[in-house]
């Protein structure tokens, strides 16, 4: 059965943006993706600390009340399946009502929607 968001505020944020993930950033560009990897099953519990898109998506979820869900955030991530366990460590050890998330290891999360071949598109006259 799907899922209704008729009436409720949807946003998307970004795992980079909600939590700093620059140390491991940092880790995949100078040592490579199996390095990455491995650090982030290493340090797998360890708790993200706050991004910048963190303090909005707080206060948006303390909209929410236990009868009225009015908010609804959806985490996207290019990101693989071994970071995707430790933000959702920190989602959860946060408090944050955040369940619904996608972790693509790498794909374009937009290529479905945008028109990504070579063919331009007509500018409206």
């Amino acid at each position: 059965m799907p899922f209704d968001i008729e009436s409720k505020f949807v946003i998307a944020v970004a795992s980079s943006a909600l939590f700093d993930l620059t140390e491991s950033d940092r880790v995949f560009r100078e040592h490579g993706e199996e390095v990455y990897r491995e650090y982030q099953r290493e340090h797998e519990n360890e708790i993200l600390t706050p991004g910048v898109a963190y303090p909005l998506i707080k206060r948006l979820l303390s909209i929410n009340t236990s009868q009225d869900q009015i908010v609804e955030v959806i985490l996207l991530s290019r990101n693989d399946p071994d970071t995707g366990l430790r933000v959702l460590k920190s989602i959860e050890k946060y408090g944050l009502t955040i369940s619904r998330a996608v972790f693509v290891a790498g794909s374009n999360l937009f290529s479905p929607y945008l028109n990504l071949d070579s063919t331009p598109l007509t500018p409206i006259q």
